[in-house]
C-alpha cells in the first residue's frame, strides 16, 4: 500500500539514513550529500517527496539518465560514426565506461561515488554530433556570437535546454554537480563573473571523472583502432613502452590464446593499471597535502588528483601515437573533414531561414537569438539524424 511517498516507511533505508552512512564511511574530504549547496530553484512539495530514498545525488543521476540529451548519446560519435559500424564506441557506451571506472575510484579513496556517477553520466551531454568534428565546425561558426565549447554546452543543457519540469527550466541539478560540469577539464573553470568562476579547485570527484574519462577515450579508441585495422600491433610494440609490457604480460599468461583476445586482455591490462595507479598515487598525494575538509580541496591551488610522473610519461607517449595514427589516419580525417562541411551547411540553411526549425526551436530562436537557437539545435543532434537532416535539406528528391 502507498503513503504517496511523504514518509518513509520504517525498515527502509532513507535519504537521511544516506547520509549518517556517508558520515561513516566517506572521508571528510569527500563531497557528502548533506553537505551540498542545493539547487538553483527551490522545488515544490510534489517534486520534494521524490527524494525521502534518495540522496540528492542520486536524484541528480536519475533525473540525467531520463533525459533527452543522455539518450541521444547512443547515436553519437566518439572517433568512428555511426555508420561505420555497430562495434565502436558511441558516446553512450564511453559515458558508461566513465561512469564504471569512477565509481571504482572513488571507493577506493573514500569519495562520494553518487556524485562520481551522476557527473559521469553528464558529462558529454553537451557534445555535438559526429565527435570533435562537429564541435570545431561549431566552435568557427560561433567564434563571434558567444563561442562553443561541449564542456559549457552541457552545463546549458542541463540548466536550459532539457524541458521536463513545469516548475523550472533544465534539470535543476545540484550546485555540485553542475560545477564538476563546468570545470571538467582545466580548458574551463568558469566565465568571469559567473559563479563557477574564481581559483578554486573542482572537488575531488569531479578531477576523478577527469582522470576517468582519459582512462576510457584511450584504451577504448585502442581496441577501436586496432579493430577497425587503422591501428597495428606490431608498431604499437615498437613505439609504446606502456602497450609493450602489458601485451609481453598478456603473452606470458595465455601463450596460445587468438590474437584478438589477447589485444583485448592487454587493453584491459592496461585500464586496471592506469586505475591502480591513478588511486595510489593521488591517496598518496591526499595524505602528503593534508586536506581535510571539502574547503581544503578547493584551497588546495592543484589537483590531488593524478597519475604518478612515471606512468603519466608513457601515457603521453601513447597519446602521441594515438595522435599520429588514428586520430591524423586519412580515413578518420577524411570522415572528420565531410563532417565538419555539413555541419556548416546545416548551421548556414538555418540560420538563413530560421523558419526551417522545429516551432520549439523557432520560439528558442526569439529568446537566445538565431544563431544561438540553431547551434543549441544541431548541438543537440545524433549523427545519424544530422545525415538524414542534410538529405531532407539538399537532396532534391529526398522527402521532407
Amino acid at each position: 500500500m502507498s503513503t504517496e511517498g511523504s514518509v518513509p516507511l520504517p525498515g527502509l533505508m532513507a535519504r537521511d539514513q544516506m547520509e549518517e552512512r556517508e558520515e561513516q564511511l566517506l572521508a571528510p574530504y569527500a563531497m557528502h550529500s548533506a553537505a551540498s549547496r542545493g539547487r538553483r530553484y527551490a522545488e515544490a512539495a510534489t517534486l520534494v517527496h521524490r527524494g525521502i530514498y534518495r540522496s540528492a545525488y542520486q536524484r541528480d543521476r536519475d533525473r540525467i539518465v531520463h533525459c533527452t540529451a543522455f539518450r541521444r548519446l547512443e547515436y553519437k560519435t566518439q572517433v568512428f560514426v555511426n555508420h561505420e559500424g555497430d562495434y565502436y564506441r558511441t558516446r553512450l557506451t564511453h559515458t558508461l565506461e566513465v561512469a564504471q571506472i569512477s565509481r571504482q575510484i572513488a571507493r577506493a579513496l573514500q569519495l562520494n561515488e553518487d556524485l562520481c556517477e551522476a557527473v559521469a553520466l553528464a558529462h558529454d551531454v553537451g557534445h555535438t554530433p559526429f565527435g570533435h568534428s562537429g564541435e570545431e565546425a561549431l566552435a568557427e561558426l560561433m567564434a563571434e556570437k558567444g563561442g562553443f565549447e561541449h564542456n559549457r554546452q552541457g552545463l546549458r543543457v542541463v540548466d536550459l535546454l532539457e524541458r521536463r519540469y513545469p516548475e523550472f527550466p533544465g534539470l535543476n541539478l545540484t550546485y555540485e554537480v553542475r560545477e564538476s560540469l563546468a570545470k571538467h577539464h582545466t580548458r574551463y573553470d568558469g566565465l568571469p563573473g559567473d559563479e563557477f568562476s574564481g581559483t578554486e579547485m573542482p572537488l575531488l570527484e569531479a578531477q576523478v571523472i577527469d582522470a576517468a574519462d582519459e582512462i576510457a577515450y584511450n584504451n577504448h579508441d585502442l581496441d577501436d583502432g586496432l579493430a577497425a585495422e587503422i591501428l597495428e600491433e606490431e608498431p604499437l610494440r615498437a613505439n609504446v613502452a606502456l602497450w609493450a609490457e602489458a601485451y609481453e604480460k598478456v603473452e606470458r599468461a595465455c601463450p596460445d590464446a587468438p590474437k584478438r583476445r589477447k589485444v583485448l586482455q592487454t587493453v584491459a591490462a592496461l585500464i586496471n593499471q592506469e586505475v591502480v595507479d591513478l588511486m595510489e598515487h593521488s591517496f598518496r598525494l591526499i595524505a602528503e597535502s593534508g586536506v581535510r575538509s571539502v574547503a581544503d580541496v578547493r584551497a588546495a591551488g592543484r589537483r590531488l588528483i593524478r597519475f604518478s610522473p612515471e606512468l603519466q610519461k608513457q601515457r603521453e607517449e601513447l597519446q602521441d601515437f594515438l595522435m599520429a595514427h588514428l586520430y591524423r589516419h586519412y580515413r578518420v580525417m577524411r570522415m572528420a573533414n565531410k563532417a565538419k562541411r555539413f555541419t556548416a551547411d546545416l548551421f548556414h540553411e538555418y540560420a538563413r531561414n530560421p523558419n526551417e526549425l522545429p516551432p520549439e526551436f523557432q520560439e528558442w530562436a526569439g529568446e537566445a537569438g538565431v544563431e544561438r537557437a540553431v547551434c543549441d539545435y544541431i548541438a543537440g543532434m545524433t549523427d545519424r539524424f544530422a545525415q538524414d537532416e542534410y538529405r531532407r535539406l539538399f537532396y532534391p528528391f529526398e522527402r521532407v
